[in-house]
């Protein structure tokens, strides 16, 4: 050969495709294979002959024993004297169509486009019109394609887009094949949903990548006319070979959402819901939502409550979500009046069945959602944090609602809203913070059988069918729609992490809008029937260590003459004294006393005096009771009772009681039995239009 000036990386053995164990009759039958198996898609006649013409030129040299030993050892002396090297041919300038040809055939495609994008380089460029400038263009387009096909295929996703576009590019320069083009445009245009994952995927470090990766998702969605997709984009996927539809983008972007961060959702949403997306108005909120939460930034949840509001969902429920939102910012009241509002009646039976008070179905719920539908889905989110102990107890989300607490004493001047209007509550503003804690019952349920045993484990999870918003058909979403959960028995509730955290943030004295002054303290003393509590503690509260001295009042005397209290008189006074709360307190632990010793008729006389939850606690402690076949006396005497803290809608108190109780069969038979001892109970007491009355009460 004369004139050799391409060097071709790729040996006679790959070039005619056969392995170098082949033995020469295997060689002439791949040759008479490969000639009949020319390729198709548009090569010259003449490169076509070429081609023909190298593969008999290495089939004359494999099956030639005498030649084929000397190139194999020329191989092996190849490959000890430069190791990892790939051994090539040498071709004359006229056979490199019929070469890259052969190289395309033998699987390298990569090497192919690189090597045809040269030869249409000047100084080599081929004349115009000429057949070598045809077949080098139709080649580089085959080899782009297939060379992305195997980047793609190894999850080289903006490796594969570079040579698309490469390919584009020189297909347009050349002004030649418009078929090829396009197809090489419709490639990149399916790879856009990879190469945003790849670059979204990538480590958070990568600023550049990320940056860019998140400007190609929002111009992606806004093509296809936001989160629901339009009609018009709908038909234009329909034109093109491989596009998206509808089912294929929701699941793509449920699969993208995983690698992105909150702050990226929130901003992201945002764009689009200034475009006109109503899913991602309703995403946003979520978005703002998660990040206030994990973030311990309050006026998130601030802003997203304030979206939702705003938002008009046809046939979608925001009430709850909006209760939960609420809650989370300390409005306990208006939380309770959006649950009751909610045109669910499922939810509406979960709320009436649920066996604690209302705050403690509003707080299960509010958990529930946020470890459902609100964290889940973040690339820097914890979605199993849910701990609104740690939320109520942050620095940040107190003074935060410190300061609604403060707007709304500046607004108590101002005009009222209408009946139907939420206005602006600070944290606990009616004493409902926090939800009570009794003891649970003890109930003799020895002969309770299996199924009974596993049905007390659970009781149903929160009804939130009704959550779906419309329109939002991702399938495998962190659905709105949550499945059964198993709940934990009453016992288990009463000290779930969720319940003990607002009771310990309260008990510490940590709790928003729980402000304490020691110099305006006072200590009040007394007599009552006890609470049915544990052992008294050290304790917790941040007065048991004030330097400021404290009065005490002798404790009043019980009325004696009836074994069952009067019925107890609203304490009206804005401004109770501490003998009148000490006769409130009483009147409370004297009759719930009768109450659970069996005298169902006492129930009534505790309306005056404490709020339907506390009530309904005691009714289901006694109904408990009575399943178990056991009733319960208690003996208790309050020893001391000092004011912690007083504001004109709530009261709080510390109280020593000096506590006994025993449970009994009605034969008489002991069950159980609780040793004389002294105890601390937190005792909280919301004011209501009639009077003060008691709200919760803490023991320990």
């Amino acid at each position: 050969m004369v004139n050799l000036l391409v060097d071709l990386p790729i040996d006679h053995f790959r070039l005619l495709g056969v392995s170098p164990t082949a033995e020469a009759e295997m060689v002439l039958r791949t040759l008479q294979l490969r000639l009949d198996r020319a390729p198709d898609q548009g090569f010259t006649h003449d490169a076509l002959n070429q081609r023909a013409e190298l593969l008999r030129l290495s089939a004359d040299l494999l099956s030639d024993p005498l030649r084929r030993r000397e190139y194999e050892a020329t191989l092996l002396e190849l490959g000890r004297d430069r190791p990892g090297e790939t051994a090539g041919l040498e071709l004359a300038f006229n056979r490199e169509v019929a070469g890259l040809i052969l190289l395309w055939e033998a699987h390298a495609p990569h090497e192919t486009f690189q090597m045809a994008r040269q030869a249409l380089q000047p100084p080599q460029a081929p004349a115009l019109g000429s057949g070598r400038e045809s077949d080098l263009s139709l080649l580089a387009a085959l080899a782009c394609r297939d060379a992305a096909g195997q980047d793609r295929d190894q999850r080289r996703y903006e490796s594969a887009a570079t040579l698309l576009q490469e390919g584009i590019q020189l297909l347009q320069r050349m002004g030649k094949l418009p078929d090829q083009r396009q197809l090489l445009e419709s490639e990149l245009l399916q790879l856009r949903p990879y190469r945003i994952l790849d670059l979204l995927s990538r480590d958070l470090a990568e600023q550049s990548a990320r940056r860019e990766g998140l400007a190609m998702l929002e111009t992606f969605i806004l093509e296809r006319g936001g989160l629901e997709g339009t009609a018009a984009a709908a038909q234009e996927s329909a034109a093109v070979p491989g596009a998206m539809d509808q089912g294929a983008f929701e699941l793509f972007f449920q699969q993208i959402r995983r690698f992105l961060t909150v702050q990226e959702q929130v901003d992201l949403f945002g764009q689009l819901q200034q475009a006109g997306s109503i899913d991602a108005s309703f995403l946003g909120v979520m978005a703002l939502a998660a990040a206030g939460f994990s973030q311990r930034k309050p006026e998130r949840v601030q802003d997203a409550r304030t979206k939702l509001e705003g938002l008009v969902l046809e046939g979608f429920d925001t009430q709850p979500l909006l209760g939960c939102l609420d809650l989370l910012l300390g409005d306990v009241d208006r939380a309770e009046r959006r649950f009751s509002t909610s045109a669910d009646p499922a939810l509406k039976a979960w709320m009436d069945d649920h066996p604690g008070d209302g705050l403690a179905s509003l707080c299960e719920y509010c958990r529930t959602w946020l470890g459902r539908d609100v964290l889940p889905g973040y690339r820097d989110v914890d979605a199993d944090a849910v701990d609104l102990e740690t939320w109520f107890a942050d620095r940040d989300v107190q003074a935060y609602v410190e300061s609604l607490e403060r707007k709304q004493a500046r607004q108590a001047s101002a005009p009222q809203p209408q009946a139907d209007a939420f206005p602006p509550f600070g944290l606990d503003p009616d004493g409902t913070l926090p939800m009570t804690m009794p003891a649970p019952a003890v109930v003799d349920d020895s002969s309770a059988s299996p199924e009974e045993e596993e049905e007390d484990e659970g009781v149903a999870a929160p009804p939130f069918a009704g959550l779906r918003m419309p329109q939002l058909r991702w399938p495998a979403w962190p659905s709105l729609s949550v499945p059964e959960i198993p709940r934990p028995s009453r016992s288990l509730l009463i000290g779930s992490g969720v319940f003990a955290a607002l009771v310990a943030v309260v008990a510490a004295g940590s709790l928003i809008g729980l402000r304490r002054d020691a110099d305006s303290g006072s200590a009040v003393s007394g007599s009552a029937g006890g609470e049915a509590t544990a052992p008294a503690k050290a304790p917790s509260s941040p007065q048991a260590n004030a330097a400021s001295p404290t009065a005490t009042l002798k404790p009043e005397p019980k009325a004696s003459g009836s074994a069952v209290p009067a019925v107890a008189a609203p304490l009206t006074a804005e401004q109770p004294t501490a003998a009148q709360l000490q006769r409130l307190l009483q009147s409370w632990l004297d009759g719930k006393a009768v109450v659970l010793q069996g005298d169902g008729t006492a129930q009534s006389r505790l309306q005056a005096i404490a709020r339907p939850g506390l009530i309904s606690q005691v009714r289901q402690e006694r109904a408990a009771d009575q399943a178990g076949g056991v009733k319960k006396t208690i003996e208790a005497s309050i020893t001391s009772v000092q004011l912690v803290s007083e504001t004109p809608q709530r009261i709080e108190l510390l109280a020593e009681v000096d506590y006994r109780d025993q449970t009994a069969t009605p034969a008489g038979r002991v069950v159980a039995t609780t040793e004389p001892s002294m105890i601390r109970v937190t005792y909280i007491l919301g004011r209501d239009a009639d009077g003060w009355r008691l709200q919760a009460y803490i023991p320990g």
